[in-house]
C-alpha cells in the first residue's frame, strides 16, 4: 500500500520524532512504500494567503508552492498522521496543512446532491499518532474536538468506507519511560498490521 506519512513537530529531538521513526520502520517493515512529509523540516508554510484564498475555489488554479503536497496526497492510499495534540487540535502547522492542501478540486467538489462530493476517493485508510498532555477524562469533557475533525471533516473526504484509526497516549506530560516504550510498542504493532 502506498502511505503518506506526515509528520508535524518542531523539535527532532521529541517524543513525537521518535514515534514518527516508529511508524516509519513498522510500515516498511510490513512492506508498505512510505512518502514522508515533515512539515516542519520542509519548512512548510502553513498561512493561506490573500492570493490562495482569492483563488480558494478555483480549481484551475496555479499552486506551485503546495504542488507536491497535492501530488503526494493524490497517490496515497493510506494516511498516516504523528503529531502532538495542543489545545484540543492538531499543531498550528498541520491545521494549515489542512487549510492549504486540502482544497476544492483536490479534497473535495462543492455542489450537486451532498454538499461535500469527496475527491480523495484513493485513500482507504487514516492513521492518528498523537499525545496529548491532558488526562483522558478531560478529553471525554471537551467532546474529543481533534478526533471529531477527523471523523466527520476529514475522513468523508476519502474513499467512502475509508477506515479511522487512532492510536492516542493520554497525559503525556506525565508519563514514565516504560509508559513511553509500552506506547511506542503499540504503534509499532497497529502499524504492522496496516
Amino acid at each position: 500500500m502506498r502511505v503518506l506519512l506526515v509528520h508535524c513537530h518542531p523539535r527532532s529531538d521529541s517524543f513525537n520524532t521518535a514515534l514518527r521513526g516508529a511508524a516509519a520502520s513498522a510500515l516498511h517493515a510490513a512492506g508498505h512504500e512510505v512518502e514522508s512529509l515533515d512539515l516542519y523540516e520542509q519548512n512548510f508554510d502553513p498561512r493561506l494567503s490573500a492570493r490562495e484564498r482569492r483563488a480558494y475555489y478555483d480549481e484551475s488554479a496555479d499552486r506551485p508552492d503546495i504542488a507536491g503536497h497535492i501530488a503526494a496526497l493524490r497517490r496515497a492510499e493510506a494516511l498516516v498522521l504523528v503529531y502532538p495534540t495542543w489545545w484540543f487540535g492538531p499543531p498550528a502547522m498541520l491545521k494549515g496543512w489542512f487549510d492549504r492542501v486540502w482544497l476544492p478540486g483536490i479534497a473535495f467538489a462543492l455542489g450537486g446532491a451532498k454538499v461535500l462530493q469527496p475527491r480523495l476517493t484513493n485513500i482507504r485508510r487514516i492513521t492518528v499518532v498523537t499525545t496529548y498532555g491532558s488526562p483522558r477524562w478531560l478529553l471525554w469533557l471537551v467532546g474529543w474536538p481533534d478526533w471529531r475533525m477527523f471523523r466527520f471533516g476529514i475522513r468523508p473526504l476519502c474513499a467512502r468506507r475509508c477506515r479511522l484509526d487512532w492510536i492516542a497516549l493520554t497525559g503525556m506530560d506525565r508519563a514514565s519511560e516504560p509508559v513511553r516504550a509500552r506506547f511506542v510498542a503499540q504503534v509499532r504493532k497497529r502499524l504492522a498490521a496496516l
